[in-house]
């Protein structure tokens, strides 16, 4: 499970460490972005023993003010996680997280969903990781998706943020569902894939965990790996709190049934991210997204001539 996790992003780090140099400094001042519709706030917040279980390190899972947020801490005896007690077949799902600050480089704070424990030759993976730095703003905002297994052909795309993301909790949302996904910080879309006819066989088909870990990516995350975890430095401690997971649970059966569309389909209930809204960007979800693109975004697989000679052919429809 977590070994794929890890190993997965291993196959890509020589190619990472050849991206274009990075020519935007960072602002002092956090410039304030558009306007956009709050879709956090239409679903409710899940306590967290009622929605998740640990995933691994034990004491290094730390409820807080009785579990109103949760600390992951990552030290030199382990990192740690925790995982969704149920999996989702399409839905919306968020965390409040709050980062490590000072120095960082070297870790990796991952929310993200994935189904590689049932499926582990074809899996299907959502990823927001956000990598350490040396300078708590310097912290990286990388997102991902895998379908059936294809690890392979990482997807990635890298952002800077328009924050401390150390000084206080921001969110991180993931809307997943048959038209788009939709990656979103604090509201504000970074990220759309759509279900396209060139991304139809890597686009995640079925049911998913959701995962939040905080880790030891010394081999790949900050400059390819040229700045290891220093446990001097340690503990690093990222927060969580806000959950939301409003998605289609999944009943067990090996194939997974369509999101129904009412609540005498499977008696799954509704499809919390079928409506029309959900299919695709308003007007100021677009400006919101071209904002954050055209001003944070530094890398993207799709710009990346080393690694894709001939590029993918998602890319060639905007993705």
């Amino acid at each position: 499970m977590f070994s794929i996790h890890i190993l997965s992003r291993l196959f890509f780090v020589a190619s990472l460490s050849s991206c274009a140099t990075v020519t935007r400094s960072l602002q002092h001042d956090s410039p304030i972005p558009p306007s956009v519709p709050r879709l956090t706030d239409r679903f409710s917040h899940l306590p967290f023993d009622e929605a998740f279980s640990e995933f691994f390190g034990g004491p290094n899972v730390q409820r807080v003010s009785n579990g109103s947020y949760i600390n992951l801490k990552l030290d030199n005896s382990s990192g740690s996680g925790f995982k969704s007690r149920s999996m989702y077949y399409y839905g919306f799902f968020s965390a409040a997280i709050k980062l490590p600050a000072d120095y960082s480089a070297g870790v990796v704070v991952a929310f993200y969903m994935s189904n590689a424990d049932v499926y582990p030759h074809n899996h299907d993976e959502i990823d927001f990781e956000l990598l350490g730095h040396e300078k708590r703003k310097e912290w990286v905002l990388q997102t991902n998706i895998y379908g059936n297994g294809s690890v392979g052909t990482g997807r990635e795309e890298k952002f800077y943020m328009w924050f401390d993301p150390t000084a206080d909790f921001h969110e991180y949302s993931i809307l997943w569902n048959s038209h788009h996904i939709v990656f979103l910080v604090d509201n504000i879309p970074v990220r759309e894939v759509n279900r396209s006819v060139a991304m139809s066989r890597a686009y995640p088909s079925k049911p998913m965990s959701v995962y939040a870990t905080i880790w030891d990516g010394s081999q790949w995350a900050t400059h390819g790996g040229k700045k290891p975890v220093n446990y001097k430095f340690a503990p690093f401690v990222a927060s969580l709190k806000d959950f939301e997971m409003e998605g289609c649970a999944w009943n067990q059966t090996k194939i997974a049934p369509p999101c129904p569309n009412n609540s005498q389909n499977s008696g799954l209930g509704l499809d919390p991210v079928g409506g029309q809204e959900f299919e695709e960007l308003s007007d100021q979800q677009k400006v919101g997204m071209a904002w954050a693109r055209n001003g944070f975004m530094f890398y993207s697989y799709c710009n990346d001539q080393n690694r894709f000679p001939v590029i993918p052919p998602e890319c060639k429809e905007g993705k």
